[in-house]
C-alpha cells in the first residue's frame, strides 16, 4: 500500500490483498465456495485461540454486537461502559428490548475485576458485555482477569467479548480464558476491507441460544450453526471479502501470532516513548494500555486537523480524538499492516512540524 494510514480502521490493505476481491464469483452453494468457506473457518480458530465455531457474518462489529444481545440474553444484560464503543454495545441492548445495566467509568479509564465482582454481587445477569480494546480511549480492559471473576461470582452468566480493534494484534485466549462469545471485524488488526465479522461462540453459548425466544433471523446463532455444518450460511456471503479473507489469514499465520503481537506491542512501547520524551502523557492509564492503539493528550496549541495537513503531503494520516476527546487527544492506531519503520516516519514527521508551531 503507498499511504501508511495511522487510523483505527478502516487501516490499510496490502495490495494483493486487496487483489483477491477481483476473483470470479462461485454460487454461494456450491462445492467450490463451501471449500474456501471452511478453511477460512479452521484456519480464523486459530487467532481466537479456540476450538469452537467461528460465524462468518456479512456485517460489521455492530452486528455481532447485536447478535450477541439477541441470542445470550432473555432479559437481563450488564454492560462495561468506558468509551464509545462499549457504550454502544449498551445502546444496542436497550434498543433489542433487553433490561441493560451499567459498570461505567470516564473514558480514559480501565474496568476492574473489582467492579464486576460488585455489580454481579448486587444482582443477577445472563451476559456481561465487554470491549477488551476501546478504539476511543487506547484502554485494554484486563478481560482475562474479569472472566475470572465472572466465574467465581456468577459462573452461570455468559462473556461476551467485543475485540474489535485488537483481534490479532493483542493475544486473546477465548478458551483458555473461559470466554463465551469473542468477536472481531474485518477492518481494524486483520487488515482487510470493512464488511465481515468473526463471531466465535462457544457450546455453553449456543445451549443458552437455544432457550432465548426472539433471536431474529439474521443474526440467529442457531440457525448459523446449521448452515456452518453444511459449510455454508443462511444468506449470501460477503464473497469477495472471504476469498480475501482466506489468503489474509494465510499471511498472519505466516508471520506467526507471536511475532504479530510481539510487533504490535513494540509499536505501543514507541509511541508511548515518544509521547513521554514530549511530556505528552496517554490517556490511558499504565497497565490499561491498547497494544493496538496509542492515544496521548495533546496541548491545546497542537492542532490535529492542521498536521494532517502537512501528513498528507507524505501520504500519511493521524486519527483525532474521538468524540469529546476530538482536540484534546490524537491517536496513532498502529495495526494491521503498519511496520515499525512505517512508525518511525511518523515520529519523524511530528519532530519535523512541531517545532514549526512553537511546540
Amino acid at each position: 500500500f503507498m499511504s501508511p494510514m495511522f487510523v483505527p480502521g478502516p487501516v490499510d490493505v496490502a495490495t494483493d490483498v486487496l487483489q483477491q476481491q477481483a476473483k470470479a464469483m462461485l454460487p454461494h452453494r456450491s462445492k467450490d465456495f463451501e471449500a474456501i468457506f471452511q478453511r477460512c473457518i479452521d484456519k480464523s480458530r486459530q487467532i481466537f485461540f479456540t476450538e469452537s465455531r467461528v460465524f462468518i457474518m456479512t456485517n460489521s462489529g455492530s452486528g455481532a454486537q447485536e447478535a450477541c444481545v439477541r441470542n445470550l440474553a432473555r432479559e437481563k444484560v450488564l454492560s462495561c461502559v468506558n468509551g464509545a464503543c462499549s457504550n454502544r454495545w449498551f445502546t444496542v441492548a436497550t434498543a433489542n428490548g433487553k433490561q441493560a445495566s451499567k459498570i461505567e467509568v470516564p473514558m480514559g479509564q480501565g474496568i476492574t475485576p473489582a467492579m464486576v465482582a460488585e455489580a454481579l454481587a448486587q444482582d443477577s445477569y445472563e451476559l456481561i458485555t465487554i470491549v477488551h480494546n476501546e478504539t476511543s480511549t487506547g484502554v485494554m480492559n484486563p478481560v482475562r482477569e474479569i472472566a475470572e471473576v465472572v466465574h467465581q461470582v456468577s459462573p452461570d452468566t455468559l462473556i461476551a467479548v467485543d475485540a474489535v480493534s485488537s483481534l490479532s494484534g493483542a493475544r486473546i485466549e477465548m478458551d483458555a480464558w473461559g470466554i463465551d462469545a469473542l468477536f472481531t471485524s474485518s477492518q481494524k488488526c486483520l487488515a482487510l476491507p470493512p464488511g465481515l465479522a468473526l463471531c466465535a461462540v462457544n457450546e455453553r453459548a449456543m445451549e443458552r441460544a437455544k432457550s432465548v425466544p426472539n433471536r431474529g433471523w439474521y443474526f440467529d446463532f442457531v440457525l448459523l450453526e446449521k448452515h456452518r455444518n453444511k459449510d455454508s450460511t443462511p444468506m449470501t456471503p460477503a464473497m469477495s471479502l472471504i476469498f480475501a479473507l482466506d489468503y489474509q489469514l494465510d499471511r498472519i499465520l505466516a508471520e506467526g501470532l507471536d511475532n504479530r503481537f510481539a510487533r504490535h506491542s513494540a509499536m505501543a512501547q514507541r509511541s508511548t516513548q515518544w509521547a513521554g520524551a514530549k511530556g505528552w502523557p496517554l490517556l490511558a492509564p499504565e497497565g490499561f494500555r491498547s497494544q493496538t492503539l496509542t492515544v496521548v493528550t495533546n496541548p491545546p496549541e497542537f492542532d490535529c486537523a492542521d498536521f494532517n495537513k502537512f501528513l498528507a503531503g507524505r501520504n500519511m494520516r493521524l486519527a483525532n480524538g474521538y468524540g469529546d476527546l476530538k482536540g484534546k487527544t490524537f491517536r496513532i492506531a498502529h495495526m494491521g499492516e503498519i511496520q515499525m519503520s512505517d512508525l518511525e516516519n511518523l515520529l519523524a514527521a511530528f519532530d519535523e512540524y512541531l517545532p514549526t508551531k512553537g511546540l
